[in-house]
């Protein structure tokens, strides 16, 4: 049993999102979180440059709290 929550765990960590990821890591490991970020007015995921971008540094630049869109985001993630 111990192992089984371990595991899950493990498992949780690699699929969750952080602020310091870049909008394409996001991308790439996530793309059904393109409706939510288009949903938060994030509709530059798909330029070239904000694909460098970090989600800290496009929620800031969006006005966003970047703590709250990083949790919003991992709860959409748990939902699926």
């Amino acid at each position: 049993m111990k192992i089984d929550k371990m595991t899950k765990q493990t498992r949780d960590k690699k699929k969750a999102i952080s602020k310091k990821m870049t909008f394409a890591e996001i991308m790439e490991k996530h793309p059904e979180l393109a409706e939510a970020l288009f949903e938060k007015g994030m509709h530059c995921i798909g330029c070239p440059m904000a694909m460098q971008e970090t989600l800290e540094q496009g929620a800031l630049a969006h006005g966003l709290n970047p703590a709250k869109l990083e949790k919003e985001l991992n709860k959409k993630l748990k939902e699926k």
